[in-house]
């Protein structure tokens, strides 16, 4: 069966783990004590973080994985499991955080069981795509796997944020959150459409209203500032009063605070307690009061908010029945939808917050919107579908991109490699003297005739088809496609080990370069095109007559 293995990972810097776990308890006990004796202050928060510090330590401290011919055993210090290889279905590389740019990309270990239960092991880890020990420990797991999982399956799948397999459970408790707070900012609007009227209707208070009533008049009170601390304009800006009468100091905004000058009388106004306005020869300064228009634009940008969250649930529901490897279809047309929703709700939420339209104008403008978010959600539920690659071959023969205007006769560079053929030798395309087409598509290896990654277009029609480096016009810079050593074996979705390069919405197809796989990933359209015309000219090139293999 092949040679296999037996596999023991242990943590690599377990001295150092252990030490972080004796700082993290030193300090939990530390601040707890301190917390006892002398009450909660800013020590508080160095224990808040040198207890996950501890623990995190500790759980990396005891992780363990073990392998031999009776199956998988891992587990850190309160959980241990032991899977016979026979319940073992497969493995898959998990890629975490991989659409965080400043966060470093982590790879490990999944285990699906046949019972469709999935578990991450803790052990190993790997930082970067260059990394020995990670590829040597997954590749001695997949030969016990083979040998005593009745297996023949060699393909590892790549599961990442992009895949069916990423997992939506954080999508959908963003949206349940986002909705929640909409649904907080809905409850408190009638209290401050309340509030509201009653600031607008306050008259100043006489000496015969009650004390009672007192808090609900407008009271004024004179003041001189002292002095006054303008800070940053995101920061709190201080205005401070002679004698702290009526009050030590005020939050005011910047401007306020370079407006007002020591030694200023400024008269103060006082509603339900709080001084609601400040009032100088130079300049008045009122307080921020939310209104329910801003507590309904709030509530209503939470729905949208959630709408987006919903739809990227919505996109792993409509492909559960996909292999946790296949790249599902991006939620961007929904985001779309939902920022011209918002383009016309928010304001339409800010004008009518407390009350239903009853002005045409107004209704006409919601009737409008709703039309076009109707149009624009219908339109994300079609471009977010998922293509196989069968519906988008039916029609290849009818798929005609932009043809580029006015063609240059071909100027290849040199290439390396193999000895890459210019675009002008080699068979001839079957359509020559038609016009030539550029469509965007990428050999995701490195070839002969496509050095380094270079390409990112594929040209067709009047001669050869050949990479280029741009999307026309002229062939300056291209290199032609061997056809005559290519044989396409199959046409697939896109999956996470194609890499995050491509869209999501792109096909790949697996060529055979002389023993060598090759793939090759363009949209489905395009990639159909590609294909059909690349099998004229193997059959021109060789007599070949095989057939594509679609989808698997």
């Amino acid at each position: 069966m092949g040679d296999t293995r037996d596999v023991a990972c242990r943590p690599s810097q377990i001295r150092a783990l252990w030490l972080l776990f004796g700082l993290g308890a030193i300090g939990t006990v530390l601040t707890a004590l301190h917390v006892v004796y002398r009450g909660p202050d800013l020590w508080l928060g160095a224990g808040l973080l040198s207890m996950p510090l501890g623990i995190g330590a500790l759980r990396l401290a005891t992780a363990q994985v073990d392998a031999d011919a009776h199956g998988l055993r891992f587990g850190t210090l309160l959980r241990r499991r032991r899977i016979p290889w026979r319940d073992v279905a497969g493995l898959h590389v998990h890629r975490k955080y991989a659409n965080h740019h400043r966060i470093r990309e982590v790879r490990r270990i999944g285990v699906v069981l046949r019972d469709g239960l999935r578990w991450l092991l803790p052990l190993p880890h790997a930082f970067s795509a260059d990394a020995p020990d990670f590829d040597a420990t997954l590749d001695a797991l997949l030969a016990l796997h083979r040998r005593y999982g009745a297996t023949e399956s060699t393909r590892v799948p790549v599961v990442s944020y992009r895949t069916a397999g990423g997992g939506w459970a954080g999508s959908l408790a963003l949206c349940l959150l986002l909705l929640a707070g909409a649904g907080v900012a809905a409850w408190a609007l009638p209290g401050t459409s309340s509030d509201e009227r009653a600031w607008k209707s306050a008259v100043p208070c006489t000496a015969t209203t009650p004390a009672t009533k007192r808090t609900e008049c407008l009271t004024t009170m004179s003041a001189v500032i002292e002095r006054t601390d303008p800070d940053a304009p995101k920061k709190p800006s201080w205005v401070y009063f002679d004698d702290a009468r009526p009050l030590t100091r005020l939050a005011v905004s910047p401007e306020a605070a370079q407006a007002f000058r020591p030694g200023d009388e400024v008269e103060l106004t006082i509603w339900r307690g709080a001084v609601r306005t400040v009032a100088g020869e130079h300049h008045v300064w009122k307080e921020h009061m939310s209104g329910p228009g801003d507590l309904a634009v709030v509530a209503a940008a939470c729905v949208l908010a959630a709408g987006y969250a919903g739809a990227r649930v919505l996109t792993h529901v409509r492909g559960l029945r996909l292999p946790d490897d296949e790249v599902l279809p991006s939620a961007l047309p929904f985001g779309l939808a939902l920022v011209v929703t918002a383009l016309w709700l928010l304001p339409f939420c800010y004008v009518h917050a407390t009350a239903l339209p009853s002005s045409p104008s107004a209704i006409a403008w919601a009737v409008a919107g709703s039309l076009a978010t109707l149009g624009l959600f219908t339109w994300a539920w079609r471009a977010s579908r998922l293509r196989t690659p069968e519906e988008a071959a039916s029609p290849a023969a009818s798929v005609r991109p932009r043809p580029a205007a006015s063609p240059e006769p071909c100027a290849a560079p040199a290439a390396t490699g193999r000895g890459a053929p210019t675009a002008s030798e080699g068979p001839r395309a079957s359509g020559e003297g038609e016009e030539e087409v550029f469509l965007a598509a990428r050999f995701l290896e490195h070839t002969d005739y496509n050095p380094h990654g270079f390409g990112t277009h594929i040209v067709l029609g009047s001669g050869s088809p050949a990479v280029t480096p741009h999307p026309g016009p002229g062939r300056f810079a291209a290199i032609r496609i061997p056809v005559e050593r290519l044989t396409v074996e199959n046409v697939r979705r896109a999956r996470g080990a194609d890499g995050d390069a491509i869209p999501r919405s792109w096909h790949v197809a697996e060529l055979d370069d002389v023993g060598t796989p090759v793939h090759l990933a363009a949209a489905p359209d395009d990639l159909a095109r590609i294909v059909h015309e690349l099998q004229p000219l193997k059959r021109a090139g060789e007599g070949s007559s095989e057939e594509v293999e679609l989808g698997s």
